[in-house]
Protein backbone atom coordinates (compact mmCIF):
# COMPACT_ATOMS: atom_id res chain seq x y z
CA UNK A 1 0.00 0.00 0.00
CA UNK A 2 1.35 3.66 -0.41
CA UNK A 3 -0.02 6.94 0.15
CA UNK A 4 0.89 10.90 0.80
CA UNK A 5 -0.88 13.67 2.79
CA UNK A 6 -3.84 13.37 0.14
CA UNK A 7 -4.26 10.21 -0.67
CA UNK A 8 -3.33 7.08 -0.90
CA UNK A 9 -3.25 3.46 -2.49
CA UNK A 10 -5.01 0.38 -0.93
CA UNK A 11 -3.89 -3.51 -1.83
CA UNK A 12 -6.68 -3.37 -3.82
CA UNK A 13 -5.32 -1.00 -6.16
CA UNK A 14 -8.58 1.29 -4.93
CA UNK A 15 -7.05 4.84 -4.98
CA UNK A 16 -8.38 7.20 -2.54
CA UNK A 17 -8.47 11.34 -1.78
CA UNK A 18 -8.41 12.76 1.56
CA UNK A 19 -10.68 15.72 2.81
CA UNK A 20 -12.31 17.25 5.18
CA UNK A 21 -15.30 15.24 5.22
CA UNK A 22 -12.98 12.00 5.34
CA UNK A 23 -11.82 9.98 2.23
CA UNK A 24 -13.35 9.37 -1.27
CA UNK A 25 -12.74 6.94 -3.57
CA UNK A 26 -10.91 8.47 -6.83
CA UNK A 27 -10.78 5.82 -8.74
CA UNK A 28 -8.99 2.32 -9.39
CA UNK A 29 -5.61 1.80 -10.45
CA UNK A 30 -3.96 -1.45 -11.97
CA UNK A 31 -1.73 -0.96 -14.53
CA UNK A 32 1.89 -0.04 -12.73
CA UNK A 33 2.77 0.55 -9.13
CA UNK A 34 1.13 2.73 -6.36
CA UNK A 35 3.54 5.89 -6.66
CA UNK A 36 2.20 6.00 -10.24
CA UNK A 37 -1.44 5.70 -9.62
CA UNK A 38 -0.83 8.61 -6.84
CA UNK A 39 1.72 10.72 -9.49
CA UNK A 40 -1.46 10.30 -12.47
CA UNK A 41 -4.26 11.48 -10.19
CA UNK A 42 -1.85 14.43 -8.50
CA UNK A 43 -1.35 15.19 -12.48
CA UNK A 44 -5.23 15.57 -13.16
CA UNK A 45 -5.08 17.87 -9.23
CA UNK A 46 -2.43 20.16 -10.74
CA UNK A 47 -4.64 20.48 -14.10
CA UNK A 48 -7.64 21.48 -12.41
CA UNK A 49 -5.41 24.52 -10.20
CA UNK A 50 -4.12 25.46 -13.78
CA UNK A 51 -7.47 25.77 -14.70
CA UNK A 52 -9.09 27.53 -11.55
CA UNK A 53 -6.06 30.02 -12.21
CA UNK A 54 -6.71 30.75 -15.04
CA UNK A 55 -10.37 31.56 -14.77
CA UNK A 56 -9.22 34.10 -11.79
CA UNK A 57 -7.21 35.97 -13.99
CA UNK A 58 -10.07 36.25 -16.59
CA UNK A 59 -12.42 37.05 -14.27
CA UNK A 60 -10.00 39.78 -13.09
CA UNK A 61 -8.15 41.48 -15.91
CA UNK A 62 -11.12 40.63 -19.14
CA UNK A 63 -14.86 41.14 -19.58
CA UNK A 64 -16.16 37.90 -19.65
CA UNK A 65 -20.10 37.78 -18.44
CA UNK A 66 -20.55 36.70 -14.99
CA UNK A 67 -22.98 34.34 -16.73
CA UNK A 68 -20.04 32.91 -18.50
CA UNK A 69 -17.46 32.70 -15.76
CA UNK A 70 -20.35 31.04 -13.33
CA UNK A 71 -20.77 28.25 -15.68
CA UNK A 72 -16.73 28.12 -16.01
CA UNK A 73 -16.99 27.85 -12.26
CA UNK A 74 -19.85 24.99 -12.20
CA UNK A 75 -17.87 23.04 -14.51
CA UNK A 76 -14.53 23.19 -12.60
CA UNK A 77 -16.86 22.45 -9.50
CA UNK A 78 -18.00 18.97 -11.07
CA UNK A 79 -15.28 17.95 -11.42
CA UNK A 80 -13.76 18.74 -8.13
CA UNK A 81 -17.02 16.97 -6.53
CA UNK A 82 -16.70 13.97 -8.63
CA UNK A 83 -13.00 13.23 -6.28
CA UNK A 84 -10.89 11.90 -9.42
CA UNK A 85 -7.66 13.63 -8.40
CA UNK A 86 -5.87 13.59 -5.41
CA UNK A 87 -4.96 16.47 -3.75
CA UNK A 88 -6.28 19.24 -1.52
CA UNK A 89 -9.93 19.55 -2.88
CA UNK A 90 -11.22 21.76 0.25
CA UNK A 91 -8.07 24.45 -0.95
CA UNK A 92 -9.79 24.30 -4.16
CA UNK A 93 -13.22 24.67 -3.39
CA UNK A 94 -12.42 27.58 -1.23
CA UNK A 95 -11.08 29.09 -4.04
CA UNK A 96 -13.78 28.26 -6.16
CA UNK A 97 -16.33 30.01 -3.67
CA UNK A 98 -14.06 33.15 -3.64
CA UNK A 99 -14.71 33.15 -6.93
CA UNK A 100 -18.45 32.90 -7.11
CA UNK A 101 -17.63 35.88 -5.06
CA UNK A 102 -15.85 37.72 -6.90
CA UNK A 103 -18.04 36.92 -10.09
CA UNK A 104 -21.32 38.15 -7.74
CA UNK A 105 -19.16 41.37 -6.87
CA UNK A 106 -17.96 42.57 -10.62
CA UNK A 107 -21.56 41.53 -11.49
CA UNK A 108 -23.26 44.45 -9.21
CA UNK A 109 -19.94 46.61 -10.22
CA UNK A 110 -21.27 45.76 -13.77
CA UNK A 111 -24.52 46.23 -12.38
CA UNK A 112 -23.86 49.83 -11.06
CA UNK A 113 -21.99 50.76 -14.22
CA UNK A 114 -24.44 49.88 -16.62
CA UNK A 115 -27.42 51.92 -14.65
CA UNK A 116 -24.67 54.76 -14.20
CA UNK A 117 -24.24 54.55 -18.08
CA UNK A 118 -27.73 54.44 -18.66
CA UNK A 119 -28.41 57.47 -16.28
CA UNK A 120 -25.72 59.65 -18.14
CA UNK A 121 -27.25 58.72 -21.48
CA UNK A 122 -31.02 59.58 -20.32
CA UNK A 123 -29.40 62.62 -18.96
CA UNK A 124 -27.80 63.24 -22.30
CA UNK A 125 -30.39 62.49 -24.44
CA UNK A 126 -32.22 64.86 -22.45
CA UNK A 127 -29.81 67.46 -22.63
CA UNK A 128 -29.91 66.52 -27.18
CA UNK A 129 -33.49 67.24 -26.54
CA UNK A 130 -33.70 70.41 -24.75
CA UNK A 131 -31.23 72.15 -26.78
CA UNK A 132 -33.12 70.23 -30.15
CA UNK A 133 -36.31 71.83 -28.40
CA UNK A 134 -34.18 75.63 -28.51
CA UNK A 135 -32.88 75.14 -31.84
CA UNK A 136 -36.41 75.24 -32.95
CA UNK A 137 -36.79 78.43 -32.45
CA UNK A 138 -33.99 80.00 -34.20
CA UNK A 139 -33.71 82.13 -37.18
CA UNK A 140 -29.69 81.00 -37.36
CA UNK A 141 -30.71 79.22 -40.26
CA UNK A 142 -27.57 77.67 -41.40
CA UNK A 143 -25.67 77.41 -37.62
CA UNK A 144 -29.12 76.03 -36.22
CA UNK A 145 -29.66 73.44 -39.17
CA UNK A 146 -25.79 72.70 -38.91
CA UNK A 147 -26.31 71.78 -35.05
CA UNK A 148 -28.94 70.17 -35.39
CA UNK A 149 -27.15 67.31 -37.72
CA UNK A 150 -24.34 67.41 -35.15
CA UNK A 151 -26.84 66.47 -32.55
CA UNK A 152 -28.12 63.82 -34.63
CA UNK A 153 -24.40 61.74 -34.77
CA UNK A 154 -24.14 62.78 -30.68
CA UNK A 155 -27.59 60.86 -30.01
CA UNK A 156 -26.46 57.60 -32.20
CA UNK A 157 -23.00 57.55 -30.67
CA UNK A 158 -24.96 57.22 -27.17
CA UNK A 159 -26.37 54.03 -25.80
CA UNK A 160 -30.25 52.85 -26.20
CA UNK A 161 -32.74 52.92 -23.15
CA UNK A 162 -35.58 51.10 -22.16
CA UNK A 163 -37.94 51.17 -24.99
CA UNK A 164 -40.38 53.40 -24.01
CA UNK A 165 -38.39 56.32 -22.81
CA UNK A 166 -35.41 56.31 -25.70
CA UNK A 167 -38.79 55.90 -28.17
CA UNK A 168 -40.12 59.33 -25.84
CA UNK A 169 -37.06 61.20 -26.06
CA UNK A 170 -36.17 60.37 -29.91
CA UNK A 171 -39.83 61.33 -30.44
CA UNK A 172 -39.45 65.09 -29.38
CA UNK A 173 -35.84 64.77 -30.81
CA UNK A 174 -37.17 63.92 -33.98
CA UNK A 175 -40.31 66.94 -33.50
CA UNK A 176 -38.06 69.47 -32.69
CA UNK A 177 -36.09 68.66 -35.79
CA UNK A 178 -39.37 68.65 -38.34
CA UNK A 179 -40.35 72.19 -36.17
CA UNK A 180 -37.09 73.65 -37.47
CA UNK A 181 -37.08 72.11 -40.88
CA UNK A 182 -40.87 73.24 -41.41
CA UNK A 183 -39.87 77.06 -40.16
CA UNK A 184 -37.09 77.19 -42.38
CA UNK A 185 -38.82 76.11 -45.27
CA UNK A 186 -41.41 78.78 -45.12
CA UNK A 187 -38.66 81.53 -44.28
CA UNK A 188 -36.73 80.22 -47.69
CA UNK A 189 -39.89 80.38 -49.69
CA UNK A 190 -41.18 83.68 -48.12
CA UNK A 191 -37.87 85.12 -48.82
CA UNK A 192 -37.65 83.66 -52.57
CA UNK A 193 -41.35 85.45 -53.15
CA UNK A 194 -39.56 88.86 -51.75
CA UNK A 195 -36.33 88.14 -53.99
CA UNK A 196 -38.70 86.97 -57.20
CA UNK A 197 -40.70 90.46 -55.88
CA UNK A 198 -37.22 92.32 -55.85
CA UNK A 199 -36.60 91.76 -59.15
CA UNK A 200 -39.79 92.32 -60.84
CA UNK A 201 -39.20 95.87 -59.10
CA UNK A 202 -35.77 96.04 -60.56
CA UNK A 203 -36.08 95.02 -63.87
CA UNK A 204 -39.04 98.26 -63.78
CA UNK A 205 -36.02 100.52 -62.43
CA UNK A 206 -33.53 99.04 -64.71
CA UNK A 207 -35.61 99.92 -67.51
CA UNK A 208 -36.59 103.65 -66.37
CA UNK A 209 -33.05 104.35 -66.06
CA UNK A 210 -31.97 103.27 -69.54
CA UNK A 211 -34.74 105.38 -70.42
CA UNK A 212 -33.37 108.36 -69.11
CA UNK A 213 -29.23 107.56 -69.75
CA UNK A 214 -29.85 110.10 -72.58
CA UNK A 215 -31.71 113.10 -71.29
CA UNK A 216 -30.22 116.62 -71.22
CA UNK A 217 -32.61 117.64 -69.15
CA UNK A 218 -29.80 117.53 -65.96
CA UNK A 219 -31.50 119.24 -62.77
CA UNK A 220 -34.85 116.76 -63.15
CA UNK A 221 -32.96 113.45 -64.25
CA UNK A 222 -30.29 113.56 -61.94
CA UNK A 223 -32.85 114.26 -59.05
CA UNK A 224 -35.42 111.10 -60.12
CA UNK A 225 -31.95 108.95 -60.66
CA UNK A 226 -31.52 109.79 -56.48
CA UNK A 227 -35.33 108.76 -56.03
CA UNK A 228 -34.45 105.78 -58.14
CA UNK A 229 -31.51 104.79 -56.31
CA UNK A 230 -33.65 104.92 -53.08
CA UNK A 231 -36.30 102.81 -54.48
CA UNK A 232 -33.88 100.01 -55.39
CA UNK A 233 -32.36 100.40 -51.79
CA UNK A 234 -35.56 99.88 -50.77
CA UNK A 235 -36.16 96.64 -53.11
CA UNK A 236 -34.13 94.21 -51.25
CA UNK A 237 -31.69 91.95 -53.04
CA UNK A 238 -32.87 89.39 -56.06
CA UNK A 239 -32.08 86.63 -56.70
CA UNK A 240 -28.22 85.68 -56.54
CA UNK A 241 -28.29 84.99 -60.17
CA UNK A 242 -29.83 88.18 -61.70
CA UNK A 243 -28.75 90.93 -58.88
CA UNK A 244 -25.64 91.18 -60.23
CA UNK A 245 -26.26 91.42 -63.97
CA UNK A 246 -29.40 93.84 -62.90
CA UNK A 247 -26.93 96.65 -60.99
CA UNK A 248 -24.78 96.58 -63.74
CA UNK A 249 -27.28 97.41 -65.84
CA UNK A 250 -28.78 99.95 -63.19
CA UNK A 251 -25.22 101.41 -62.75
CA UNK A 252 -24.60 101.36 -66.35
CA UNK A 253 -27.78 103.81 -67.38
CA UNK A 254 -26.74 105.95 -64.75
CA UNK A 255 -22.81 106.27 -65.59
CA UNK A 256 -24.00 107.01 -69.35
CA UNK A 257 -26.12 110.02 -68.03
CA UNK A 258 -23.98 111.19 -65.37
CA UNK A 259 -20.72 111.36 -68.28
CA UNK A 260 -22.82 113.58 -70.47
CA UNK A 261 -23.84 116.05 -67.48
CA UNK A 262 -20.34 116.05 -66.08
CA UNK A 263 -19.05 117.05 -69.64
CA UNK A 264 -21.55 119.71 -70.33
CA UNK A 265 -20.82 120.81 -66.43
CA UNK A 266 -17.23 121.19 -67.32
CA UNK A 267 -17.49 123.59 -70.01
CA UNK A 268 -20.24 125.69 -68.19
CA UNK A 269 -17.38 125.31 -65.31
CA UNK A 270 -15.12 126.79 -67.28
CA UNK A 271 -17.51 129.69 -69.09
CA UNK A 272 -18.68 130.72 -65.41
CA UNK A 273 -14.64 130.45 -64.21
CA UNK A 274 -14.30 133.32 -67.18
CA UNK A 275 -17.56 134.84 -66.35
CA UNK A 276 -16.06 135.54 -62.48
CA UNK A 277 -13.02 136.72 -64.10
CA UNK A 278 -14.39 139.63 -65.82
CA UNK A 279 -16.98 140.66 -63.06
CA UNK A 280 -14.13 140.72 -60.32
CA UNK A 281 -12.70 143.03 -62.41
CA UNK A 282 -15.77 145.60 -62.90
CA UNK A 283 -16.19 145.30 -59.21
CA UNK A 284 -13.25 146.45 -59.09
CA UNK A 285 -13.89 149.32 -61.56
CA UNK A 286 -16.66 149.99 -59.73
CA UNK A 287 -15.03 150.18 -56.17
CA UNK A 288 -13.34 153.28 -57.89
CA UNK A 289 -16.17 154.96 -57.91
CA UNK A 290 -15.82 155.77 -54.52
CA UNK A 291 -15.70 157.89 -52.38
CA UNK A 292 -18.48 160.07 -54.10
CA UNK A 293 -17.37 163.48 -54.65
CA UNK A 294 -19.68 164.51 -58.03
CA UNK A 295 -23.05 162.56 -57.34
CA UNK A 296 -24.01 162.89 -61.33
CA UNK A 297 -20.54 161.58 -62.37
CA UNK A 298 -20.72 158.65 -60.02
CA UNK A 299 -24.49 157.46 -61.08
CA UNK A 300 -23.21 157.68 -64.34
CA UNK A 301 -20.23 155.38 -64.08
CA UNK A 302 -22.10 152.67 -62.32
CA UNK A 303 -24.32 152.71 -64.34
CA UNK A 304 -22.08 151.72 -66.95
CA UNK A 305 -20.51 149.29 -65.15
CA UNK A 306 -23.93 147.62 -64.00
CA UNK A 307 -24.97 147.36 -67.77
CA UNK A 308 -22.12 145.64 -68.81
CA UNK A 309 -22.46 143.22 -65.67
CA UNK A 310 -25.61 142.70 -66.32
CA UNK A 311 -24.69 140.99 -70.02
CA UNK A 312 -22.04 138.69 -68.51
CA UNK A 313 -23.88 135.66 -68.20
CA UNK A 314 -23.58 133.26 -64.75
CA UNK A 315 -20.74 132.63 -62.02
CA UNK A 316 -19.75 129.64 -59.65
CA UNK A 317 -22.42 129.53 -57.15
CA UNK A 318 -19.80 129.60 -54.17
CA UNK A 319 -18.34 132.86 -55.82
CA UNK A 320 -21.58 134.50 -56.41
CA UNK A 321 -22.40 136.24 -52.71
CA UNK A 322 -18.68 137.57 -52.54
CA UNK A 323 -18.36 139.69 -55.86
CA UNK A 324 -22.37 140.50 -55.68
CA UNK A 325 -21.80 141.96 -52.23
CA UNK A 326 -18.96 143.85 -53.75
CA UNK A 327 -21.42 145.64 -56.01
CA UNK A 328 -24.00 146.26 -53.72
CA UNK A 329 -21.59 147.79 -51.44
CA UNK A 330 -20.70 150.27 -54.16
CA UNK A 331 -24.33 150.71 -54.97
CA UNK A 332 -25.28 151.11 -51.47
CA UNK A 333 -22.78 154.12 -50.65
CA UNK A 334 -24.47 155.86 -53.99
CA UNK A 335 -27.51 155.76 -52.29
CA UNK A 336 -26.86 157.08 -49.11
CA UNK A 337 -25.04 159.88 -50.66
CA UNK A 338 -28.28 160.20 -53.10
CA UNK A 339 -30.29 160.59 -49.76
CA UNK A 340 -27.87 162.98 -48.15
CA UNK A 341 -28.44 165.29 -50.80
CA UNK A 342 -31.76 165.12 -50.88
CA UNK A 343 -32.17 165.92 -47.46
CA UNK A 344 -29.80 168.90 -47.83
CA UNK A 345 -31.58 170.27 -50.65
CA UNK A 346 -35.82 169.58 -49.55
CA UNK A 347 -37.13 172.84 -48.10
CA UNK A 348 -40.15 171.24 -45.88
CA UNK A 349 -37.87 168.28 -44.44
CA UNK A 350 -35.42 171.39 -43.66
CA UNK A 351 -39.04 172.84 -42.13
CA UNK A 352 -39.84 170.11 -40.09
CA UNK A 353 -36.34 169.43 -38.81
CA UNK A 354 -35.98 173.27 -37.49
CA UNK A 355 -39.38 172.88 -36.11
CA UNK A 356 -39.14 170.01 -34.37
CA UNK A 357 -35.86 170.97 -32.99
CA UNK A 358 -37.22 174.38 -31.33
CA UNK A 359 -40.15 172.63 -29.74
CA UNK A 360 -37.52 170.28 -28.48
CA UNK A 361 -35.47 172.94 -27.23
CA UNK A 362 -38.05 174.40 -25.20
CA UNK A 363 -39.15 171.44 -23.65
CA UNK A 364 -35.58 170.96 -22.37
CA UNK A 365 -35.71 174.94 -21.52
CA UNK A 366 -38.63 174.21 -19.36
CA UNK A 367 -37.73 171.31 -17.87
CA UNK A 368 -34.28 172.92 -16.82
CA UNK A 369 -36.83 175.54 -14.92
CA UNK A 370 -38.50 172.81 -13.05
CA UNK A 371 -35.79 171.03 -11.84
CA UNK A 372 -34.26 174.78 -10.38
CA UNK A 373 -37.36 175.29 -8.66
CA UNK A 374 -38.23 171.41 -7.11
CA UNK A 375 -34.45 171.59 -5.61
CA UNK A 376 -35.29 175.03 -4.48
CA UNK A 377 -37.97 174.03 -2.43
CA UNK A 378 -36.22 170.96 -1.55
CA UNK A 379 -38.50 168.58 -3.91
CA UNK A 380 -35.46 165.81 -4.11
CA UNK A 381 -37.21 163.57 -5.87
CA UNK A 382 -39.34 165.39 -7.93
CA UNK A 383 -35.93 166.58 -9.48
CA UNK A 384 -34.38 163.24 -9.99
CA UNK A 385 -37.22 162.54 -11.39
CA UNK A 386 -37.78 165.28 -13.76
CA UNK A 387 -33.82 165.17 -14.39
CA UNK A 388 -33.95 161.58 -15.93
CA UNK A 389 -37.12 163.43 -18.24
CA UNK A 390 -34.71 165.55 -19.13
CA UNK A 391 -32.15 163.19 -20.16
CA UNK A 392 -34.48 161.93 -22.66
CA UNK A 393 -35.48 164.78 -24.27
CA UNK A 394 -31.82 165.62 -24.66
CA UNK A 395 -31.20 162.91 -26.32
CA UNK A 396 -33.93 163.95 -28.86
CA UNK A 397 -32.90 167.39 -28.87
CA UNK A 398 -29.13 166.50 -30.07
CA UNK A 399 -30.48 164.08 -32.61
CA UNK A 400 -32.76 166.59 -34.59
CA UNK A 401 -29.67 169.45 -34.17
CA UNK A 402 -27.73 166.63 -36.20
CA UNK A 403 -30.25 166.22 -38.73
CA UNK A 404 -30.72 170.22 -39.09
CA UNK A 405 -27.03 170.67 -38.89
CA UNK A 406 -27.03 168.12 -42.28
CA UNK A 407 -29.25 170.18 -44.03
CA UNK A 408 -27.48 173.40 -43.87
CA UNK A 409 -29.10 175.06 -40.93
Amino acid sequence: MSSDPWGRVDETGTVYVRTADGEQVVGSWQAGSPEEALAYFERKYEGLVVEIGLLEKRVQTTDLSAKDAQAAIDHIREQVDAHHVVGDLDALRKRLDKLVETVASRREERKAQRAKQSDEARQAKEDLVTEAEQLAQSDQWRAAGERLRALVDTWKGLPRLDRKSDDDLWHRFSHARSAFSKRRKAHFAQLDAQREEARKTKERLVAEAESLSNSTDWGPTAARYRELMAEWKAAGRAQREHEDDLWNRFRGAQDVFFAARSSVFAERDAEQAENLKLKEELAEEAEKILPVTDLKAARAAFRSVNERWEAIGHVPRDARPKVEGRMHSVERAIQEAEEGEWRRTNPEARARAAGLTGQLQAAVDKLRGQIETARAQGNTARAEKLERELEGRQALLDQALKGLHEFGG
